[in-house]
């Protein structure tokens, strides 16, 4: 499986993801899925700027992302797969990509958030998507940095 690593991250590609994350399990490329994200050149051009060097950047809207990953375009690469919430991954896994585990980093607070955790804020409609992924099987932890023990983040919403 292409696929190594899936998380959403609020900031997408910063320190943890770039330095700590890519590092520890030997990312080849980093894919940021997001519809909004992938047409703006000014964010596109800021994520190349975080990428670290030796690491291939891709910033695609879901839909191509998936058509990608389904037809092997990434075989030969170990990708971690970056969103800021758990919207792009349920539309990403109702395009056919198969997800084991998601890995929820920084949800950032708004006011229609609630705090689940330090440094991860939810909504009602997040935890419903969260829901519908884990009732896919996938998955879902917490777990912020490399060395941190992972926690099992459905036990954190209920």
């Amino acid at each position: 499986m292409t696929i190594i690593a899936n998380r959403i991250d609020g900031r997408l590609i910063h320190g943890q993801v770039a330095n700590l994350w890519t590092t520890k399990l030997d990312i080849t490329r980093l894919m940021v899925i997001d519809d909004v994200v992938a047409e703006s050149t000014v964010d596109k051009s800021g994520l190349k700027l975080a990428t670290p060097a030796g690491v291939k950047l891709s910033v695609l809207p879901v839909k191509k992302a998936a058509d990608n990953i389904l037809n092997g375009k990434y075989d030969s690469q170990r990708l971690m797969v970056i969103a800021k919430g758990p919207d792009q991954f349920l539309e990403l896994v109702n395009c056919g990509v198969k997800i084991d585990e998601l890995n929820v980093g920084n949800m950032s607070q708004t006011k229609e958030t609630r705090s689940i955790k330090r440094s991860i804020n939810v909504t009602d409609k997040d935890i419903e998507m969260f829901k519908q992924l884990n009732d896919k099987g996938i998955r879902i932890i917490s777990q912020m940095v490399p060395n941190d023990n992972s926690e099992d983040f459905m036990s954190l919403i209920k």
